[in-house]
Order: structure tokens, then C-alpha cells, then sequence
């Protein structure tokens, strides 16, 4: 059972970005909702955005996929600014493939007097990974755009040419195995500590 904090707990929080990182079925969006609803903070699915971009893509053909992503991502930051003005943490659920989306998080936290930390889900087992992804995509309403096998997992891979392995550098990283034998409560717990001891609020200890 997830633990949940006190709405003033939430608000000595302050403004924080958690982002996630990683790739299409690592679970990343099952720990970034427990994150959201144990912090009562926003989250920011850019998965929501560019879902919403399908009647465009089918009514322009022409529009080039990248484009529609991209503004999907800008769709995503500019949201999250507006949460940051307001005082409010942000969880952003993407999977921050590349560090120019990393960069961007850091304008809008500095701006807004916010730290960024990095929860990346990174699967051990990767062939639990793969069943899990194979799984999603084999669903019905599974979203048009995310890998539905393994090869296409593949193929998305071999498109980001090693770019995900980025080096965050001074921003707080944290790297889950989303493929662990434990429950998703203690991996946010895991995320909460995390936080806490890396000099965020110690609420969150």
C-alpha cells in the first residue's frame, strides 16, 4: 500500500520537476501516476499530447511525424511552466529521449526557483521487459504511435543511435528496476528517499 502525504506536506514541498526517463514499456507511467497521487502534484503525460494528435496526422499525411512530437514535447514544457508559476511540483511523464528535453526542464526550473530530479526506469530483465511491451501492444485501444513488438522496440532503438545515454550531470538521478520483484509502493518510496536525501524537503523523507 502507497503511503500518501498531507496536502501542506505536498505544499512545504515546493516547486519540483520529477521527470521521467526511459523507454515505451518500462513503467514508467505506472510509477509517475503513484508518484503523482502520493505528492498531490500534477502530472504531465506527454503521451496525452501526442495522442491528440492523430485526427492531424490523418487528415495531413505530409506533416512529418518528428514535427508532431516535437510539439508535443512543447506542449508538455509549456504546461509545466504554468504549474511552476503557480507554486505547484510537476511530475513529467516522457520518455526525455534526448538532452535537449532535459535542458529545457532545467530553463523552466531555474525560472521558477524548482530543482529537477530524474527518475529513469530501467529494466534488468529484459525479458520480462519485452512480455510487458508485447503485452501493452497487443491490447485493444493500445496507443497508434508506442512500439508494439519487440522488433519495433528495436527499431526505435537503433533510430535513437545511443542518444538516450546521456550524462544528466549535475541534475539528481535516481535509476529504477521497474522489473524488480517488489511493489510500486516501495519503488516510489525508493523515489520519495531518494529526494529527501539528495537535499530536497525532508518531508519527503
Amino acid at each position: 500500500m502507497i503511503t500518501t502525504i498531507t496536502m501542506e506536506e505536498a505544499k512545504a514541498v515546493g516547486p519540483l520537476i520529477i521527470a521521467m526517463k526511459g523507454h515505451p514499456g518500462t513503467g514508467k507511467s505506472t510509477l509517475a501516476h503513484s508518484l503523482a497521487s502520493v505528492l498531490h502534484c500534477p502530472l504531465i503525460d506527454k503521451d496525452d499530447v501526442r495522442d491528440s494528435t492523430f485526427p492531424l496526422q490523418l487528415s495531413t499525411p505530409t506533416v512529418p511525424p518528428n514535427l508532431l512530437n516535437d510539439l508535443s514535447y512543447d506542449v508538455v514544457f509549456r504546461v509545466a511552466a504554468t504549474q511552476l508559476r503557480l507554486g505547484l511540483g510537476v511530475v513529467v511523464d516522457s520518455p526525455l529521449s534526448r538532452r535537449v528535453h532535459l535542458d529545457r526542464l532545467l530553463e523552466l526550473a531555474e525560472g521558477a526557483g524548482a530543482r529537477v530530479f530524474v527518475v529513469e526506469c530501467k529494466p534488468k530483465d529484459e525479458a520480462e521487459w519485452r512480455r510487458r511491451l508485447e503485452r501493452r501492444g497487443s491490447e485493444k485501444g493500445a496507443s497508434w504511435h508506442k512500439p508494439a513488438t519487440w522488433r519495433d522496440m528495436e527499431r526505435l532503438l537503433e533510430g535513437y543511435g545511443g542518444c538516450t545515454e546521456y550524462d544528466v550531470e549535475e541534475v539528481k538521478k535516481i535509476v529504477v528496476n521497474t522489473t524488480a520483484d517488489v511493489g510500486v509502493g516501495e519503488l516510489v518510496s525508493d523515489v520519495l528517499r531518494f529526494i529527501g536525501s539528495s537535499g530536497g524537503p525532508q518531508s519527503l523523507g
